[in-house]
């Protein structure tokens, strides 16, 4: 027996007791590896770059100035300093549950003008707003219609100096045009 095990014996019992314990524990992590997978910690989102959509390609036409594509798509992700006529788009999102998506688009330039681009198919708006929203959906549509009962709740009540004299109260006063600037209210 060595000498380090003769002077500290508990050091044997302690290697023993964790070489069953990690024994013990694969059977265990098999066991409840269902019940654990069903238990996540919570990830957050990551949204990175520009997101382009479907209508915004759309409104790209040959020949307009950089300032016009900036306009439409916003300032590019990347300006990169050896390809000068050259903006990329590169919108990435991570979410919990959901595969990451990626989208690019590049515009290319001939001097001042946008020459072409190319890229991936983009989704409109309302698509990729759709894929965000992660309610539950209940099927049922809300009425976006009031009745005639309803609108009369909310109808404006008559003056009762008017109603007593058959005349209308007296007009609440226009606002004005313009107001004075605020350096000559002191």
């Amino acid at each position: 027996m060595p000498a380090i095990l003769q002077r500290r014996p508990w050091l044997l019992v302690a290697a023993i007791a964790a070489t069953l314990a990690l024994g013990a524990c694969s059977g265990f992590s098999e066991r409840t590896r269902g019940a654990l997978s069903a238990v996540t910690p919570y990830k957050v989102e990551v949204v990175q770059g520009n997101f382009v959509s479907k209508e915004q390609v759309a409104a790209l036409k040959p020949g307009m100035s950089r300032q016009q594509v900036r306009e439409i798509l916003g300032t590019s992700l990347l300006n990169d300093v050896f390809h000068a006529n050259r903006w990329d788009y590169v919108f990435t999102i991570r979410r919990q549950g959901v595969d990451p998506q990626e989208r690019r688009l590049t515009v290319f330039f001939n001097g001042e003008l946008m020459d072409r681009f190319e890229g991936d198919e983009m989704p409109s708006e309302e698509e990729f707003v759709a894929t965000l929203d992660t309610r539950r959906k209940t099927g049922k549509v809300p009425q976006l219609e009031a009745t005639e009962d309803e609108l009369k709740k909310f109808a404006p009540k008559a003056d009762k100096k008017a109603d007593a004299t058959g005349t209308p109260a007296a007009p609440v006063p226009a606002l004005p045009a313009a107001y004075p600037p605020l350096e000559a209210a002191r």
